[in-house]
């Protein structure tokens, strides 16, 4: 059982392995396409397509190839092969219609590809023939045309003409097209024929037909018009119009029988016609129509007849040419020609349309009334022997006379530049000229025409009291016209003169001053003033003002305050001007100069306090090797602290020391004693002098007990001595 299955899986596997040995592999390396003998071929010539595909392949058997050619996109041809030669596509004897683009694609086992596209142009058609079946035929009759393109294929468009003037096409998918002609007019046709070949997206057309000769016969048979009276017809006169036929032949299609004024049928029928009419002059005359309709035979005749005018076409008129409302007015209606041999003038009655209109008739044709507040559309007719006639309408549009013109100025008035001064009606029909007057000479006059438009003009003014003097007049009519009151405007005078004035003056300003910078100038105002100071980019202040100046504020001026200002104006004029530049500098104020110099005295007199303590101190006697300090006996450290107190509370008190030498030694000088109570009582009368400065006591103490030991340096016995001063109470 095991053995089997090893069988069977062997099987598979050899079988499986035979299959992929089966499988060719191959590759499609190139396919072509080539025009034989060439691209461009004359017709008749034979072209053959080459394909030709570059295949690889693993094995030596062939491979199965499918060929396809496509024209213009579409497939045209399919061939399979076993072979590797070249595909031929065989044109033989090349028409036109074979012209296109062209491409062969090779498929094989699912694999294909495609050469690039070769356009083909064959060029040259076959002359075309025509063949008619009657040469001879009579009017009406038909005629059927052959025309051939031997040898075309393709879609092609057939055109017959008839002595140069095409009278058919047809459009057919083969070389020959049928047409069948019929003539309405007798005499010889010389009809021919070409055709054009549709290549898409290109047409060729070929050369002319031979030429084919038709006589046509006239019919006897002819429509006949007659109108009475012929001649000299007037309006208002009958005219009978009768239309017939005449060589009527039995054989013949019932004819039929239409008689017309223009566009304007006035009867039908099938032998005869008649019709009766008033006649009346429109135009240059009255042309009728008789025209035979009988089958694809149609013939006319026509007649114009010429009507002389009874009376001309009134005239509606208006006087005055110029009408203002509620103004007389008159109509007049009237016709200008009339046929004397025929009418009296006399004759002739006018009608004024609408009939409610407010005029009364004063004589013949002449209306007379007032004109109305609004417009108003007239006409008039005139009447004689049932003829009537309408004026063209005439449309009254009463003018209204122009208001009292108010003057005034346009913009704004800025003295010695141009001034803009309107002159305006409110209510007035145009066209309206206005006159601007100075004083009353006229200046110039503008005419307006048209509704929005206005009378602007422009002057210059140099003193302000000159606009005063202008006035304007309207007028619309022959009229005496309205005056205006006299110019009343503001001028605005452009700034000059500004001035920067600084209060308090420049000399005077300190520290804590309230500072007024004062900006004046000669000008209309209002102002609109602004203080500037040099280094900053923005104005300081900006104000405007009704006045012609105006002041700047700056209270408790420091030292930062010092520096370059100056001001600007600009007014309704449009006008800058600039003030001149003042520098301002800053004193110090007077309390610190005062302080300043107090501080200043009393540092010289501490000073000078210093200096005399330091001279007394070097003046203070001593006595060689025997000079006794004060305080030798003991330290100043060793004061109690109700001594010091005591000083200290007691400042006016003088101390005097007396001291009783016991066992004085004879070597010590004996003016010991008074110079130690002459240095005590310096020292106590320093001591108070200077109460409050401590630090020059703290000085003499710390000085004096140097003193003392440099005594005692020399003099060591007094160290030693037995008897010490003693400070009495």
């Amino acid at each position: 059982m095991m053995g089997l299955l090893l069988l069977l899986l062997l099987s598979s596997y050899l079988h499986q392995g035979c299959q992929v040995t089966a499988q060719r592999l191959f590759t499609i390396r190139a396919v072509s396409l080539t025009v034989e003998p060439d691209s461009d071929s004359s017709r008749g010539t034979n072209v053959t397509l080459r394909c030709q595909a570059v295949v690889s392949s693993s094995g030596p058997e062939p491979l199965v190839r499918e060929f396809s050619v496509f024209r213009d996109g579409s497939r045209v041809y399919t061939k399979t092969s076993s072979s590797s030669e070249d595909f031929l596509y065989l044109l033989p004897d090349a028409r036109v219609s074979n012209s296109g683009k062209y491409k062969c694609e090779v498929s094989i086992e699912g694999k294909s590809m495609s050469s690039e596209s070769r356009r083909l142009t064959v060029r040259g058609l076959s002359k075309p023939a025509l063949h008619l079946n009657k040469d001879v035929v009579t009017e009406g009759e038909e005629v059927t045309a052959t025309c051939r393109a031997p040898g075309e294929t393709g879609s092609i468009f057939f055109y017959f003409y008839d002595n140069g003037n095409e009278i058919h096409e047809e459009r057919v998918n083969g070389n020959q097209a049928e047409a069948t002609l019929r003539f309405s007019s007798a005499g010889i046709h010389k009809i021919r024929c070409d055709y054009t070949v549709l290549i898409t997206p290109d047409s060729y057309k070929s050369e002319e037909s031979n030429t084919a000769i038709v006589s046509v016969k006239e019919l006897s048979i002819t429509p006949v018009l007659e109108v009475s009276p012929q001649y000299q017809v007037f309006e208002g006169d009958t005219l009978n119009i009768m239309c017939t036929l005449r060589n009527l032949l039995r054989s013949l299609d019932s004819p039929q029988l239409y008689l017309s004024q223009g566009t304007h049928l006035l009867s039908s029928g099938t032998t005869k016609v008649n019709h009766s009419m008033v006649a009346l002059a429109k135009g240059p005359g009255l042309t009728f129509e008789c025209r035979l309709d009988m089958g694809h035979v149609i013939k006319v005749a026509t007649r114009t007849v010429l009507v002389t005018e009874l009376f001309s076409v009134p005239t509606l008129t208006l006087a005055p040419a110029e009408v203002f409302q509620k103004e007389p007015m008159t109509l007049t209606c009237r016709s200008e020609n009339v046929a004397s041999e025929r009418l009296d003038r006399k004759e002739l009655t006018y009608t004024l349309h609408p009939l409610e209109n407010p005029l009364i008739s004063t004589d013949t044709g002449v209306f007379t009334g007032k004109a109305l507040l609004f417009d108003f559309n007239y006409t008039c007719t005139a009447e004689a022997r049932d003829i009537v006639k309408q004026s063209e309408t005439l449309t009254v549009r009463p003018k209204v006379s122009v208001s009292t013109p108010k003057i005034s100025i346009y913009g704004k008035a800025v003295l010695g530049q141009p001034i803009q001064i309107l002159c305006q009606s409110d209510i007035g029909s145009l066209p309206i000229n206005y006159t601007l007057l100075k004083g009353f000479d006229e200046v110039s006059t503008i005419s307006v025409q048209l509704p929005g438009q206005r009378a602007i003009f422009r002057v210059t003014a140099h003193m302000p009291e000159e606009l005063s003097k202008y006035m304007c007049e309207a007028k619309n009519s022959h009229r005496e016209a309205p005056l205006s009151r006299r110019l009343n405007a503001t001028v605005i005078v452009p700034l000059a003169n500004p001035t920067l004035t600084v209060l308090p003056h420049l000399p005077d300003i300190s520290e804590g001053d309230h500072l007024y910078l004062i900006c004046a100038v000669k000008g209309s105002p209002p102002v609109t003033f602004k203080w500037y100071r040099v280094g900053d980019k923005l104005p300081l202040n900006t104000t405007t003002t009704d006045k012609n100046h105006k002041d700047f504020q700056i209270p408790a001026l420091s030292k930062q305050d010092s520096g370059i200002y100056y001001c600007e104006a600009v007014n309704h004029a449009n006008t800058i001007v600039q003030s001149d530049r003042v520098t301002i500098e800053v004193r110090m104020a007077l309390w610190k100069k005062a302080v300043i110099g107090g501080v200043s005295l009393l540092v010289v007199s501490l000073l000078l306090l210093m200096a005399c303590v330091l001279y007394f101190r070097s003046k203070r006697v001593r006595v060689p090797r025997a000079a006794v300090s004060v305080w030798s006996e003991r330290k100043p450290e060793d004061v109690n602290d109700e001594e010091s107190s005591t000083v200290n509370h007691e400042p006016d008190v003088e101390y005097t020391e007396v001291v009783h030498p016991h066992s004085v030694d004879p070597t010590r000088a004996a003016p010991l004693r008074k110079g130690t109570d002459t240095v005590y009582s310096e020292l106590q009368k320093s001591s108070h002098d200077a109460a409050d400065h401590h630090d020059y006591g703290s000085v003499q103490y710390a000085e004096l007990n140097k003193e003392q030991s440099e005594i005692n340096q020399y003099n060591p016995e007094i160290n030693s001595a037995p008897d010490l001063p003693v400070r009495l109470d």
